[in-house]
């Protein structure tokens, strides 16, 4: 057997949500290199644009589609435009998602608990909906979820409940899916994009202290690159076998 073959992505279509810029780009990149042809979408057309010209610059199949993933027209189009340009879709990240405010839920304002459920929660479960829709027998459905479903964050009570019930979900869809389709999720831990930076209030500067304060076995802050990796694992041959999981990537946190 050539193991490499079990991690190989030659001939798939993939699509990432939330791919701008983050643990989005660093999940489109591996994808890419791994050999799928990669949709990259976001609601920034600039950010999305950029990413998929440098994947093609490194010897990649990608382009962008801005999507806004709270908004069923533009994730049909964006399913639809992965299909009218590769011809198939074996693959989708459910990766959009985040949160920059930090309050207390006895003070936290309706808008900002509505409009967090509806990106990190219900967005996860439309876009499942319309991906199953389009997805080849054998698809794969990844969704990313964050520690903070399983261990809530103070002053993030909204999207770590928003986070709890993704991972729920993707429990739920894998059972309802499968066998044609496979579903899972990822918890991601620190990894220091802009949204998590300006949640916490922290600047380059802090990173090492906030390094040095969790005490991670692993070492080390997360990168981009590390989700990419897991994610590869989790829609990959390698993990045929592996359905309704969620997987904590986070360092030993």
């Amino acid at each position: 057997m050539d193991v490499s073959e079990l991690y190989s992505l030659e001939g798939e279509v993939a699509v990432v949500t939330g791919a701008g810029r983050g643990i989005g780009e660093g999940i489109a990149r591996v994808l890419a290199a791994a050999g799928a042809s990669v949709v990259v979408a976001a609601r920034r057309t600039n950010e999305i644009e950029h990413v998929a010209k440098s994947i093609r610059e490194e010897g990649g199949k990608a382009i962008a589609i801005t999507t806004d993933v709270t908004d069923d027209a533009s994730v049909e189009a964006l399913a639809q435009g992965a299909v009218d340009e590769f011809g198939r879709l074996d693959i989708w990240v459910n990766n959009a998602g985040g949160s920059p405010i930090q309050s207390p839920l006895v003070d936290l304002p309706r808008e900002e608990w509505d409009a967090t459920l509806r990106l990190n929660l219900t967005a996860i479960w439309s876009c499942t909906l319309i991906a199953n829709r389009f997805l080849e027998d054998g698809g794969r459905i990844l969704n990313i979820s964050s520690k903070a479903g399983a261990d809530p964050v103070a002053g993030s009570g909204h999207y770590s409940a928003a986070k709890a019930a993704t991972n729920s979900l993707t429990i739920s869809f894998a059972r309802e899916l499968g066998p044609r389709i496979r579903v899972n999720c990822i918890m991601p831990g620190a990894v220091p994009t802009e949204i998590m930076m300006q949640a916490l209030q922290l600047g380059e500067k802090d990173l090492p202290q906030l390094e040095k304060a969790l005490r991670l076995p692993a070492g080390r802050l997360g990168t981009p690159q590390d989700l990419g990796a897991a994610a590869l694992f989790l829609v990959s041959r390698g993990s045929e076998w592996i359905t309704g999981e969620v997987i904590s990537v986070s360092g030993g946190m």
